[in-house]
């Protein structure tokens, strides 16, 4: 019975994965969002997709780029649309895709620029309080090691939107 349920969950999982975080290059592409800034920091292109009704779950994407000579690290994130919000990888493992959590947090080196994108590295809402919606915003706190925080508007695109256009 044990082995059923962990195959189950698995699988609902690698499904949820599958519809919330993989690129979907058909759908239209989200529009640029609003820039910020936070000491040497700049965050650009925040974003997300909408969700359908029943989804207990949603991603958040971004890019950060570290203009300084010190590194830091996205340590936590948190908002007011979900009772968890955890920085995750996501990467093939194989041919099995695997997700986890980054539980030290997402490195930022000095100079580098750091995208987190369908696929790959990512910002999860998970327990989602109600559905995404398009055109509306979802408010984030990105808390890094160094630069402490700031507070971000990710601007909810289309269900299934690839990436945001340039």
């Amino acid at each position: 019975m044990l082995s059923i349920s962990v195959s189950i969950r698995r699988a609902t999982l690698v499904a949820l994965a599958a519809l919330v975080l993989v690129p979907v290059p058909a759908l239209a592409a989200p529009a640029s969002a609003q820039d910020y800034r936070l000491g040497a920091l700049e965050i650009s292109q925040p974003w997300t997709r909408a969700t359908p009704p029943t989804a207990r779950a949603g991603g958040g994407f971004l890019t950060i780029t570290n203009k300084g000579t010190t590194p830091d690290r996205l340590i936590a994130v948190r908002s007011t649309v979900s009772e968890k919000v955890e920085v995750h990888e996501m990467r093939m493992d194989g041919n099995v895709m695997r997700m986890r959590e980054l539980e030290k947090g997402l490195d930022i080196p000095p100079g580098a620029t750091v995208t987190l994108k369908p696929g790959s590295y990512h910002i999860m809402f998970m327990e989602l309080r109600a559905p995404l919606a398009k055109d509306a915003t979802v408010p984030v706190t990105l808390v890094f090691e160094k630069a402490g925080s700031i507070d971000v508007a990710m601007k909810v695109e289309a269900l299934g939107a690839a990436a945001p256009r340039h």
